[in-house]
């Protein structure tokens, strides 16, 4: 009799530890999972903002230089003329 009580409080026992994790458990893995979703997202988001921004900041530091050299060169264009003006009127 105490053979067979101790082999079905055992079945109960391995029966209870089989049946899984419960719904509070299987919830809080859920929401981790979540967390962790939303982390990566805003992460991926956050880069492709600062390489865009990057990017943004390269074009227009382009665009600076490219108006400087223009700049450059119509200074350049209008002493060379005006050289070339006062050489000939000498």
């Amino acid at each position: 009799m105490k053979t067979t009580l101790k082999l079905f409080v055992l079945a109960g026992i391995a029966f209870l530890v089989a049946c899984g994790p419960s719904a509070k458990e299987l919830a809080e893995k859920a929401r981790i999972q979540d967390s962790i979703k939303a982390d990566s997202i805003s992460k991926v988001e956050a880069e492709a903002a600062a390489a865009a921004a990057a990017e943004q900041a390269r074009i227009e530091a382009e665009a600076a230089a490219a108006a400087e050299q223009a700049k450059a060169d119509s200074i350049a264009a209008a002493e060379a003329a005006a050289k070339t003006k006062g050489g000939k009127k000498k």
